[in-house]
């Protein structure tokens, strides 16, 4: 597959698996079954596509009868996020949605549940343990469905004010986190607590019927990556960026001009989704970075050149700091490993 779909640090791969494991489940089978080469989990700085994270997620689902991961006691039977959706699409704004996504959650959920309130201005989303295993992943999912069903009601992304969780980041995972809940991130807090605008509340609930089945027919390869909505406009400046090589990619006074709007227009468009034009290119040229180190064997200055880097050198401190390795030893780490991903 391509790249615009985005990606997903391995380690997330590792996490979903931890229950499965757990119960005895054959997991290299539910890993063939999403394309994901299972010496890949040897390699902590890999990355799989969102859709076959979802593809696993799918997998997971089946297998265990729990849409989450069997990290609750009760668990999440097949078709629950189904059900859920369809309960909020009626709402009249998000508050109320998020209201009765909470009251759903606290339905089929023992051991974790969530309450909303306002204070100062502030929307407050507080997660509640009542009991189970302490982990952070559990919390994670629990806020990105939450969240990501959330944006698509309203048809834009929620920008976080703060994000404290109670339990420490799992290793290796500070920076995968912080691309899906913001620079504002923080740990060892009482409770998980999320705070965004208290105004973001107000705001209509934009979906219908069918533009639910197209949602559900993309989920949740569609909430994992920061929420993509196909009608979006960093979904559509993604796609207008792929039509063209990386060295060709217009700077972002040029591509207000391509979509006949000002500079400051798309640069609050963009604000409004938790985006930034810089951003997208670099999200899109590390993708663009993996694809080609673990699906071709072109050489590392090869990939430098075709993904705009003037130097190699440049393009080794770029592919450091997504990866935390060169890109040379990420390519040995896959190839050791006899690994290929499949993008």
């Amino acid at each position: 597959m391509s790249s615009e779909k985005g990606t997903i640090a391995v380690s997330f791969v590792a996490e979903a698996l931890h229950v499965a494991r757990q119960r005895g489940v054959d997991v290299e089978r539910l890993l063939a079954e999403a394309e994901i080469p299972p010496r890949l989990l040897d390699v902590p700085q890999a990355r799989v596509s969102a859709v076959q994270y979802a593809t696993l997620w799918h997998a997971l689902t089946r297998e265990l009868n729990d849409e989450f991961f069997a990290m609750d006691s009760h668990g999440m039977k097949p078709g629950c996020f189904t059900l859920l959706s369809h309960a909020t699409l009626d709402a009249p704004n998000l508050g109320r949605a998020l209201t009765r996504a909470l009251r759903f959650f606290s339905l089929v959920l023992d051991d974790l549940g969530g309450t909303l309130a306002v204070s100062d201005g502030q929307a407050i989303l507080t997660l509640h343990q009542v009991r189970g295993p302490q982990r952070f992943f559990a919390h994670a999912t629990f806020l990105l469905l939450l969240f990501g069903l959330a944006c698509w009601l309203v048809g834009r992304r929620i920008p976080y004010q703060s994000v404290v969780f109670r339990d420490a980041l799992p290793p290796g995972t500070e920076d995968e986190y912080r691309v899906f809940f913001g620079p504002n991130l923080s740990t060892g807090a009482p409770a998980t607590v999320i705070a965004f605008d208290a105004r973001y509340l107000t705001l209509p609930v934009v979906q219908n019927e069918r533009t639910l089945k197209e949602f559900l027919r993309e989920a949740p390869a569609n909430v994992l990556v920061k929420y993509r909505n196909p009608r979006s406009l960093t979904v559509r400046l993604r796609a207008r960026l792929r039509q063209s090589a990386p060295a060709e990619w217009p700077d972002l006074e040029r591509m207000a001009r391509h979509l006949n709007m000002a500079p400051s227009t798309l640069r609050r468009h963009l604000e409004d989704e938790g985006q930034s034009y810089q951003s997208i290119k670099d999200e899109l040229r590390r993708d663009l970075a993996l694809e080609l180190l673990g699906g071709s064997s072109r050489s590392v200055l090869d990939v430098a050149m075709e993904l705009g880097f003037a130097e190699a050198s440049a393009f080794h401190r770029a592919f450091k700091k997504w990866t935390g390795i060169p890109p040379g030893e990420y390519r040995r780490k896959l190839l050791s490993n006899d690994a290929l991903v499949k993008y």
